[in-house]
């Protein structure tokens, strides 16, 4: 898929904006997540969002041709990716069946707050290496649902969720220890940061037409469901 580079238009601007003050509401009083990987220049508008297509080497949750493709930028220790996680599985549930949501998750471990999460993403590849598209989810899934977040996951779990889903513990363990998906998750960060990226999670919604980054994190799902809803329209 190769979005076109054009402006958000006004109403949809309308209708981001006003999500983003009410999580401004909601959070008031709460902590906020902070920019967590610098990118100089602030954050990007819709027209100046640069991201790889999405492609068949993405993990894709959903019909790769879906009115909205949604392709998140995660670090599986944040718990505010744990958070949105949990929204995003939430908005699939409700969109994705009949075409007009996909998920694409893209690795964007911080070391510098989280040094166990580059080691994490490549266990996703190495489950995805193993068991394809199904298998990245599920380990996904499993990863966000038991970590207690903020660098506090037992490596030790790594396997043991392998064996949960079904993969090869052996087989596992030898890619995980080759490092040699390393590379594929740096060149996610890499993209993510090209992308507009500082801080996790950062997303961005691309149609037909638009692609519109999501810079504050991890939106309730009562925003994101707005946001959604005014882009079918």
């Amino acid at each position: 898929m190769e979005p076109q580079k054009q402006s958000i238009s006004i109403p949809v601007a309308i209708v981001v904006a006003g999500a983003l003050i009410g999580f401004a509401v909601y959070m008031s009083g709460k902590p906020v997540n902070a920019p967590t990987a610098p990118t100089p220049g602030g954050s990007p508008t819709a027209s100046e969002v640069k991201i790889n297509p999405v492609s068949s080497n993405d993990h894709i949750l959903g019909n790769p041709n879906a009115k909205i493709v949604l392709v998140e930028y995660s670090d599986t220790e944040c718990p505010y990716c744990k958070r949105f996680h949990e929204t995003l599985q939430r908005l699939m549930t409700e969109y994705g069946k009949d075409g007009s949501l996909a998920w694409v998750y893209r690795s964007f471990p911080i070391p510098s707050l989280h040094p166990k999460a580059p080691k994490e993403a490549e266990a996703l590849e190495c489950a995805a290496e193993q068991g394809g598209n199904t298998a990245f989810w599920k380990y996904t899934d499993k990863i966000y649902e038991i970590t207690p977040s903020n660098n506090n996951l037992d490596m030790a779990q790594l396997p043991i969720i392998a064996g949960d889903i079904g993969l090869d513990v052996t087989a596992f363990n030898t890619c995980l220890s080759s490092g040699k998906m390393a590379a594929k998750v740096k060149a996610q960060y890499d993209d993510g940061v090209a992308a507009g990226a500082q801080g996790t999670p950062y997303s961005v919604l691309i149609t037909k037409n638009e692609k519109i980054p999501i810079t504050q994190g991890a939106l309730p799902y009562e925003n994101m469901k707005e946001i959604i809803d005014s882009l079918l329209k």
